[in-house]
């Protein structure tokens, strides 16, 4: 299932304004811009490979995401992208990437593990021998869950220029580690607030490990902030670079792949 919030074709047009470009896009944008091919898992709006184009990259940019409302604003603004509707269980890659990235802490949307090691094992089917997965999770002892209270309201416009209030809410507790948590949309455009519900998975750097490890990932660099700060305690993202090896003996390679459940939504 993808969430409303990006299955909603208003509410995906308010994507980017919402989101607006960051310290976390420019660390992507870098290591986009060193790779000739490149997977953006979860692309959504597909900023990301837009300002590659933008920025002269002239190598293979592929966009994939389950949420068709998201590509429909890719598509608009970059055609010179491949945008693709599904996840790694619908269109799975043989070696044709140097770089797959999952930005927008997209991969908390993972809930399961089952859809954690069909994600990552289509990863490492997509990347060529030595290539990289870069991807981000909150790290969940900063428990930024519990500043998504209504009292921090963001404004921006919609796409007439009328004014949109957005708030989040997260449930009381964490149950396991999964975050519940509406995210609430008001403006004259809509008779009464839209209200989407989502649940993201709050992961530690160990368990991270696991589920690389178990798909053949090993990680070669990780960091706490975008600025590639090093793991602490409470920094508020783990960062992940990590490396697919020789292939050739591994068991979910080519014909012996067998992927998992598929991916649920894109970036948040």
């Amino acid at each position: 299932m993808v969430d409303r919030a990006f299955a909603d074709l208003e509410l995906a047009s308010l994507y980017d304004k919402l989101n607006p470009w960051g310290p976390d896009d420019d660390f992507y944008l870098e290591l986009v811009m060193a790779a000739g091919s490149v997977l953006d898992l979860g692309c959504g709006t597909g900023r990301l490979l837009r300002g590659a184009r933008r920025a002269g990259h002239r190598g293979r940019l592929t966009g994939i995401d389950p949420a068709a409302a998201m590509l429909v604003q890719a598509r608009r603004a970059g055609p010179d992208v491949e945008w693709v509707l599904g996840d790694l269980t619908t269109h799975p890659w043989d070696r044709a990437f140097d770089l797959v990235v999952m930005t927008g802490h997209a991969f908390q949307e993972l809930l399961g593990d089952e859809q954690v090691h069909g994600t990552l094992r289509g990863v490492r089917r997509a990347l060529a021998d030595g290539g990289r997965f870069v991807f981000e999770t909150r790290n969940p002892a900063a428990r930024a869950w519990e500043r998504w209270t209504p009292d921090r309201v963001y404004e921006i416009t919609d796409g007439d220029g009328g004014p949109v209030r957005v708030w989040h809410e997260a449930e009381p507790a964490p149950a396991g580690d999964r975050v519940t948590f509406t995210e609430t949309y008001a403006g004259a455009r809509w008779k009464k607030p839209q209200v989407c519900r989502s649940t993201l998975r709050f992961l530690d750097a160990a368990a991270l490990d696991g589920f690389l490890g178990e798909a053949g990932l090993t990680v070669a660099e990780r960091y706490g902030d975008w600025r590639r700060g090093p793991m602490a305690p409470a920094v508020p993202e783990i960062i992940t670079v990590a490396t697919a090896t020789d292939q050739s003996s591994d068991p979910f390679s080519s014909s012996s792949f067998s992927a998992g459940s598929s991916t649920t939504s894109s970036s948040r």
